[in-house]
């Protein structure tokens, strides 16, 4: 019996780990699964919509009003999905969703998607820790989102902390186990 094909939105948001993004992608679709990806504004600063999406064989989606003919919206985007994986997930992604604010395309697929909903935060450790984001994060966890990370090591700053990325590898097999 073949495997059951499987579909992820990837949402990449404005972090130095952003361009562990393409990684991810690629490790997807090795598996076989179907990405589409969706960028935040600020992500546009780490990592180019060129990169993810000759990864994911697919356009990159970043603004709710992409053009006229723009076919996709947040439902049908929500709807394409199994899973959505947020890599990295920033302080301010994680605040947003746990706000329920929806102001940009990945916000308002993950408000509408029924499924999982996995975050992979990646922050300098100091807003790792802050209260705020903490509440934020336990806000999250107790609806029903996943989390995996973020790890302790070395971060942007030269520094070491919690805060790191999970690495890639810990990431796929998560989601792997959350959709099963």
């Amino acid at each position: 019996m073949a495997a059951q094909k499987r579909n992820i939105v990837i949402g990449v948001c404005g972090s130095i780990a952003a361009y562990k993004s393409a990684e991810v992608i690629r490790r997807f679709k090795k598996k076989g699964w179907d990405v589409q990806v969706i960028m935040t504004e600020e992500s546009f600063h780490f990592i180019t919509p060129l990169t993810l999406s000759t990864l994911s064989e697919r356009p990159v989606y970043s603004d709710m009003f992409q053009d006229e003919n723009f076919e996709e919206n947040h439902i049908s985007v929500s709807d394409f999905a199994d899973v959505i994986l947020v890599v990295p997930a920033t302080a301010n992604i994680i605040g947003k969703i746990a706000g329920g604010i929806c102001d940009d395309l990945l916000t308002c697929v993950i408000c509408a998607f029924k499924g999982p909903v996995v975050l992979a935060p990646a922050m300098n450790d100091r807003m790792w820790n802050n209260p705020i984001v903490q509440d934020n994060v336990a806000k999250l966890k107790k609806n029903g989102y996943h989390f995996i990370g973020p790890e302790k090591g070395k971060l942007a700053s030269g520094k070491e902390g919690i805060g790191r990325l999970a690495e890639i590898e810990k990431i796929v097999e998560y989601v792997d186990k959350v959709i099963m």
